[in-house]
């Protein structure tokens, strides 16, 4: 689903990531291991198209960064979920309105829409806070929002950029809970973080990053 194939990255002269080699199977859940400034992010927006490695080659199912033409990009990530570490979410809609907008904006029938975000509300159990604004809800249940939101395009991969951070471990659990559930629903899921701990709670293969390479 996901291969990198010697990928390097360099900004304004620094390396970022260097030499990556590897493969994310379909219907995997990995993490991406490392601390703040390792690459994670990086690593992620190169999975997306969001930007192009300096060498090698990023697959994404049967797109490659090496032909993919810039006009198949948004196609690409309506079958791409990513959930970000600050939610992103608008604040002046409801919870509702959030998970509907991605696929609103796709010319979705109104009843397939109210159907399909109803069903991802009731499955991160968010439903009786569908007509809230985000502002008045937790951190965590600003996460799973954003989860449903990122669902709701039914996506073959689901990318998460540190989804737990700054969350106590209930709120924690409650968002890898949710996210086991997606990927044993066939979802391929990559996450990024840096939380030793959930990594050791929560045991996955994990790609840990180091000085822009995989540790061994």
């Amino acid at each position: 689903m996901i291969e990198f194939q010697h990928v390097w990255f360099e900004k304004d002269g620094r390396v970022i990531l260097s030499d990556l080699d590897f493969e994310i199977d379909r219907g995997e859940f990995a993490y991406v291991l490392g601390q703040t400034g390792s690459g994670k992010s990086t690593l992620l927006r190169l999975v997306l198209f969001d930007q192009r490695p300096t060498q090698g080659v990023v697959f994404l199912g049967e797109y490659d960064s090496a032909t993919i033409q810039e006009r198949q990009i948004p196609y690409v990530r309506r079958r791409v979920g990513f959930v970000f570490q600050d939610y992103k979410l608008l604040k002046d809609r409801s919870v509702f309105e959030n998970v509907a907008f991605a696929l609103s904006v796709t010319g979705t029938k109104r009843l397939e829409v109210k159907r399909r975000t109803l069903a991802l509300l009731s499955q991160v159990d968010l439903m009786h806070k569908r007509d809230e604004r985000p502002t008045s809800l937790s951190g965590g249940e600003q996460q799973r929002v954003a989860i449903a939101r990122a669902l709701i395009n039914e996506p073959y991969v689901l990318l998460a950029d540190e989804p737990t951070a700054n969350m106590d471990l209930e709120s924690t659990e409650r968002v890898m809970e949710i996210l086991n559930d997606v990927n044993a629903r066939g979802t391929s899921i990559l996450m990024a973080t840096h939380d030793i701990g959930l990594v050791e709670r929560h045991p996955l293969r994990t790609l840990t990053l180091d000085q822009g390479g995989l540790a061994l």
